[in-house]
């Protein structure tokens, strides 16, 4: 299946949708970038960091509500879509669910375990009590409601045909995402036979009867990092950063980097990937699964 084919059979208009749960690594741009090109719109964003994906997402019009702890670039701080939304509604105004890292995994995980909320003491004395209407204060502790995404899109560094992904490197909270979320679409490096992952059961991020489409998408994780295959791309992160300072910047970025680009293999002739793709090796030590 094709990421097209993914975002067309499984992401409508006004769903809510968990992208960049690796925090900085991991990000499924490639994704991000098809739900641009097919126009969703009214789409709820949910994850902790996001890299500039969700920027990206808000200056296209695609977004209703943000449910996050941060919105930016990570190379260069701040998000200027976003921004503008938030400030001045453009491209349109945008609804706010501000969370942190740690209460958006919590959020997550009360979805996972269905179960309304979890209760905690982290948020006591925060902003954030008096902006989101899903955390309050409840005898002094802090009832994170469930969040439940329709979808949870993942960028691993490989998996087989039936779902099986294994991940490595910093995973952020993609486990509790993937576990909340009604279906999930899994984008891999790697589409390999199910002996691979088999062999390291353990790896496996998420049950397979959860994942509804894998596509094989090299590359779709840019420009955030894939350790084992790819370096972040500070040179495009930086040139977003400069280019979608002003409206028409930004506009001229989406036609030249998502608009014009009819799949993620033509994106990434557009690369420089020789400055960025891993040539060294550094294996972990293999495990022994016998139990005889």
């Amino acid at each position: 299946m094709t990421m097209a084919q993914a975002i067309d059979a499984f992401v409508a208009d006004g769903a809510s949708v968990a992208l960049g749960t690796g925090l900085e690594p991991l990000i499924p741009f490639a994704a991000g970038h098809e739900l641009i090109r097919q126009r969703r719109q009214d789409l709820e964003l949910v994850g902790p960091i996001s890299d500039s994906l969700f920027d990206e997402l808000i200056g296209a019009g695609c977004v209703r509500r943000i449910t996050a702890a941060w919105v930016g670039n990570v190379s260069e701080g701040l998000g200027h879509c976003y921004r503008r939304s938030a400030e001045q509604g453009v491209p349109r105004s945008i609804e706010i669910h501000d969370h942190t890292n740690f209460s958006i995994s919590m959020a997550l995980w009360a979805a996972a375990w269905n179960v309304p909320y979890l209760p905690a003491r982290t948020l006591l004395g925060s902003d954030i009590l008096g902006t989101n209407p899903n955390i309050r204060e409840v005898d002094g502790l802090v009832h994170i409601s469930a969040v439940r995404p329709d979808v949870t899109i993942l960028h691993v560094q490989r998996c087989d045909a039936q779902g099986r992904a294994h991940a490595w490197g910093p995973l952020g909270i993609s486990e509790e995402a993937g576990l909340a979320a009604e279906r999930v679409i899994i984008a891999c490096e790697e589409l390999v036979d199910a002996a691979v992952t088999l062999s390291d059961p353990n790896r496996i991020v998420l049950p397979e009867t959860k994942v509804v489409a894998v596509v094989h998408e090299p590359g779709g994780a840019h420009p955030s990092p894939v350790q084992g295959f790819w370096k972040r791309d500070h040179v495009l992160d930086n040139a977003y950063a400069a280019e979608s300072r002003t409206r028409e910047g930004y506009e001229a970025w989406l036609k030249r980097w998502v608009l014009d680009v009819p799949d993620r293999q033509a994106y990434m002739t557009m690369v420089d990937v020789d400055s960025i793709r891993i040539t060294g090796n550094r294996p972990s030590e293999p495990v022994n699964f016998a139990d005889e």
